[in-house]
Parts: structure tokens; sequence; C-alpha cells
């Protein structure tokens, strides 16, 4: 198996070289949004251990992964009134892995709108900032 690259833009963000809009944090998680998001409120949860994706990860560090996966997707159902939740994770090129460190992808979802494409465009700050303010204030209460 290929060794996990700690330059990847992940590692860079939780080690605070490359900013972010932070949205929770825990000992063994750290969540944010997504700038190239496919739909509003879409963020990311990240393990704060190394590992490049599913087949790597230590298991306790996985559980800790799903249990803030559970935390974020109640959040962003919350924060946005969303009908549903889809939640994503990919592993390895060939399954559509793109950035190798493990995350978790909580998507708001609505009956009738389509999720936008993956990695098509950038979200202006302002709307991630303000997204972000929702889903805060949703884990606030």
């Amino acid at each position: 198996m290929t060794a996990y690259d700690d330059q990847n833009v992940f590692a860079k963000i939780m080690r605070g070289e490359m900013p972010c809009e932070k949205l929770y944090e825990d000992d063994h998680t750290f969540v944010i949004m997504d700038i190239m998001p496919r739909g509003d409120g879409h963020c990311l949860v990240l393990p704060k251990a190394p590992a490049r994706n599913i087949l790597d990860i230590e298991p306790d560090s996985l559980a800790a992964v799903a249990r803030t996966t559970q935390v974020m997707a109640k959040a962003v159902k919350k924060a946005f009134e969303a009908d549903g939740v889809t939640i994503q994770q990919f592993n390895e090129s060939a399954g559509g892995q793109v950035v190798f460190h493990l995350h978790v992808h909580v998507i708001p979802r609505f009956e009738g709108l389509r999720m936008g494409p993956p990695a098509a465009e950038m979200a202006p700050a302002d709307v991630l900032k303000a997204n972000a303010k929702k889903i805060r204030a949703a884990l606030a209460s």
C-alpha cells in the first residue's frame, strides 16, 4: 500500500498551514466546509490520525470518524431543514478518491434537487461562511 503523504491538503489544513472554514473539532476528528460543494452545507469529516483511506485507518479512528459523521449529518439536516443527507466516502483513485487523507462527505439533500457535480466549482467565501454559521448554530442547539 502507498505510504501516507503528510503534505496532502487536509493534513496542511489541520496543521493550520492552509485556511478552512472549520465547523467542529474533537480529540480525534476535524470537520470543515467543502470548498467545492455539491450542495449548500456540504462538509467533510477528517480523522486527525494520518490515514490515506478506509483501507489503512486504525479501527478506533474509523469509529471516531463514524461518530462525528453522525453528529454532522444531524447538524446539517437541521441547519438546512433538509429532507435527507448523503454520506459519501471514496477509496483510491479507481474508487474516486482525489485527496489521499480519509474524509467523509456529509451533504444535506432536498427532494427534487439534484446534487451538483463533484469538484466542479469553488464556492464563494461568503457563502461558505454563511453556511458554516448555520451548521455551527445547529451544533450548539
